[in-house]
């Protein structure tokens, strides 16, 4: 993914409105971003446990998706399965996450959802830059590209789902 700025950021917001794009809480680590190795920016809003943001590439257009989870979430003992990337994590390592759908079918109140790593770290995960707890990644028979292209097809999917 190529490098982004905050101004980009804040423009690629589909599902929220202007101000509440410019509200929003933009990392401030973005120079420091592993941008090599990510399909998405991921973060989450530390003053606002529920909320979290990810900003794609879906074709040739940057699209920012807000999202919402449960605070409350699984007991500790259940593993779950993102399904961006299919790493497995323990109790809260798994979330779902909600979008409002863009357009008039978000000011219907209508969203998707999606079961992704908490941490927004899929990227990480699928190149092995990042390690989940023993057991998390399962051994595939894709090879490494073969992985990241299906998670970028699992996003692309999800924010298509956003933006219709």
């Amino acid at each position: 993914m190529k490098q982004l700025t905050e101004q980009d950021i804040r423009a690629s917001f589909v599902n929220c409105s202007k101000g509440e794009a410019k509200r929003l809480a933009v990392p401030r680590d973005l120079a420091d971003r592993p941008w090599d190795d990510l399909d998405f920016l991921g973060w989450r809003d530390l003053g606002a446990p529920d909320r979290s943001y990810i900003v794609a590439e879906q074709g040739d257009q940057l699209v920012g998706v807000a999202l919402r989870f449960p605070a409350q979430q699984r007991g500790f003992l259940q593993r779950s399965m993102c399904s961006l990337c299919l790493t497995t994590h323990p109790g809260n390592g798994v979330s779902l996450m909600t979008a409002r759908r863009a357009g008039e079918a978000g000011r219907q109140n209508n969203s998707v959802g999606v079961y992704i790593c908490t941490d927004l770290a899929c990227s990480l995960y699928v190149r092995g830059v990042k390690s989940p707890d023993p057991g998390g990644r399962m051994e595939e028979s894709l090879s490494v590209e073969e992985q990241i292209e299906r998670t970028r097809t699992k996003l692309s999917d999800f924010v298509g789902k956003v933006l219709v």
